[in-house]
């Protein structure tokens, strides 16, 4: 019979990147959501009964018991990037990660994959990154065998990142450069953060291990805007911002339904978020990273004026 995994947070940008890898090696697929009708478009991605979309919350211990038993592996992919309501950080990267770490281990899961992030430090003044480190620490406590993985910005299509900025590029005259634009970031591919997750389920020398997954380029702030900016044909005006006077409109941008910015993120953005320099990584998986330079272009291209089928302009600026 194919292996069943159960995956947390399946229905999101990387849920359904992994959704699609494990289906090409034949597993089976519990996909465990808030809302399991969310989760129907993945079931053709998969043969008929592979995908099985399943009512969990990773805050309701009985829910999350209840979808991992009987599988053979579990994934967790739920984060936050901002709070709202009962939805904290604390709620879901802390608690919820060990909730599912505990669950797992009384169901005698063989591998258990937990989802953080670069950066994700106990001790971090960003809430943000603070949980992350925490739910880290309590999910390796609970299940020693659990491997951690921690992407960088993750790009691709549906991106939070790429898309986010170049929706902002239609309506605003300028681009805030938060922190100067001097942050370093290192974009991983969705494609490979899912093959890299696929192999930690079937590889078992990669139990215990911490991955950072980060691409082949490492790039400021101001250089991902700008590589963006030429991919869409439109010139705008990147202005640098000071992480404090950031903070004022954040205040007031968090109270939003789906802030754009709070101020969490504008302490994130103070530090750099790319792979170090002893860590685990891609490569160590055996997974060449894929280049941002070839993928951004084929989603980017909706934003151009006239559509995607629209070249942009060799010689299109923007002022820095």
């Amino acid at each position: 019979m194919a292996r069943l995994v159960t995956i947390f947070g399946g229905s999101g940008f990387i849920g359904r990147s992994l959704v699609q890898h494990l289906a090409r090696r034949d597993w089976r697929i519990r996909v465990a959501v808030r809302r399991p009708g969310q989760a129907r478009s993945l079931q053709p991605l998969g043969d008929v009964g592979q995908i099985t979309p399943i009512p969990a919350k990773v805050q309701d211990p009985a829910t999350v018991r209840a979808a991992v038993a009987g599988a053979d592996a579990v994934v967790n992919l739920t984060g936050l990037l901002y709070e709202k309501g009962t939805q904290t950080f604390e709620a879901v990267h802390v608690q919820g990660a060990a909730d599912v770490a505990r669950a797992a281990a009384e169901a005698n899961v063989r591998a258990l994959v937990q989802m953080s992030a670069l950066g994700a430090d106990a001790g971090s003044p960003s809430a943000y990154a603070s949980s992350k480190g925490r739910g880290e620490a309590s999910v390796r406590q609970l299940f020693a065998p659990a491997t951690v993985v921690r992407p960088s910005v993750v790009f691709g299509p549906d991106d939070e990142f790429f898309n986010r900025f170049a929706r902002l590029a239609l309506i605003s005259p300028l681009l805030p450069l938060i922190g100067g634009g001097s942050t370093r970031f290192q974009p991983v591919f969705v494609g490979d953060v899912a093959e890299a997750i696929a192999r930690c389920l079937s590889e078992r020398d990669t139990q215990g291990r911490i991955y950072e997954l980060g691409g082949p380029g490492v790039y400021t702030f101001r250089e991902l805007l700008t590589m963006m900016l030429r991919e869409i044909g439109r010139r705008r005006l990147l202005v640098p911002v000071s992480s404090g006077l950031a903070a004022l409109p954040a205040a007031l941008l968090e109270l939003l339904p789906v802030p754009p910015l709070t101020r969490d993120q504008v302490k994130l953005l103070r530090y750099d978020n790319v792979v170090s320099a002893d860590a685990l990584r891609l490569e160590d998986l055996g997974i060449t990273p894929t280049a941002l330079e070839l993928i951004l272009p084929t989603y980017m291209d909706c934003y151009r004026r006239g559509g995607r089928y629209l070249t942009p302009r060799a010689d299109s600026r923007h002022t820095l």
